[in-house]
């Protein structure tokens, strides 16, 4: 399988800066280099054109930087798009979370999929229920859509991009008021840290994979790095305490390979100004790994 390395360098849905330097932080980490270890052959597509902060303007405080943030989307779809109707694997690192607007589009063009979203937030709140207007908190209700239309419609495509039927939520451990009413509105599967703490990582995430794999043709994992508690992950934008661990994201993401149904894969809110010694890029690199099909042993 050839793999695509698409790299989304933005921090306009977040309040923190510093997120837009996660995709270079990754290629330090030798994503490539470990990636064809495994087998793969890899092409890094270099980065999709992002413009900085300093060249938008906020006209909405409810959707901040959404008139720079929509074609930018727009440029993260085709991309992954191409990559797709090549027959290759989007693997695409950023960034804030808001560009999976744009890359979990890209993947579901002309067909049905399956969304896995590992992190400590769902990413659910639209701009009546946001306290903060950052878009990086609204990007998975926009495709399953929910919120403004300017960004759940991009173009005049199907809506929503996503079934809420087919999205599962792992590791949710902070959830707005207005985000928890529009998730049960949407039928969306949240598994949380205490189904995690109760009934272990295996079964949640069999759970998870058995919710959003029926009648599509492959499931997008989405894996924001705050998903991990800080004291694993500490260079992230949204750090949130009581987290999971590494060995649990590592089992998460060798489950989903053991499905042989992965298409696509977002690596997400890296912040290397907060991190130490790039420990947090490392441990995406690790992930990606995994999820990709490597083992420690496999019985040869």
């Amino acid at each position: 399988m050839q793999i695509d390395i698409i790299g989304i360098p933005i921090d306009l849905g977040a309040d923190r800066r510093g997120v837009d330097m996660g995709p270079s932080a990754i290629r330090y980490a030798h994503l490539q280099q470990k990636l064809e270890e495994i087998g793969y052959d890899v092409t890094d597509e270099g980065n999709v054109e992002v413009p900085i902060a300093e060249m938008c303007m906020i006209m909405n405080s409810k959707l901040k930087y959404v008139d720079c943030i929509i074609p930018m989307s727009r440029r993260v779809a085709g991309a992954v798009a191409t990559s797709v109707q090549a027959g290759h694997f989007p693997l695409v690192i950023g960034g804030d979370h808001s560009l999976s607007i744009g890359s979990v589009r890209g993947a579901a063009r002309n067909r049905k999929i399956g969304v896995i979203w590992l992190d400590a937030h769902a990413d659910f709140n639209t701009a009546e229920t946001t306290p903060s207007g950052n878009i990086h908190g609204m990007s998975l209700a926009i495709l399953a859509g929910m919120g403004d239309q300017s960004l759940v419609q991009l173009w005049d495509e199907a809506i929503p991009v996503i079934d809420p039927a087919k999205i599962a939520i792992i590791g949710a451990r902070d959830l707005d008021s207005g985000e928890k009413d529009n998730l049960r509105k949407a039928g969306a599967l949240v598994m949380g840290m205490e189904q995690i703490d109760r009934y272990g990582m295996v079964s949640v995430v069999q759970k998870a994979i058995e919710h959003v794999s029926k009648d599509v043709d492959g499931i997008y994992l989405s894996l924001d790095l705050d998903a991990l508690d800080p004291q694993h992950a500490p260079g992230v934008g949204t750090p949130v305490p009581a987290g999971l661990t590494q060995r649990e994201v590592h089992l998460a993401c060798e489950l989903l390979a053991e499905t042989g149904k992965l298409v696509g894969m977002d690596i997400v809110e890296v912040n290397p100004i907060l991190d130490e010694k790039n420990k947090t890029a490392a441990l995406a690199v690790e992930f990606a790994l995994s999820a990709l099909g490597r083992r420690i042993w496999n019985g040869n």
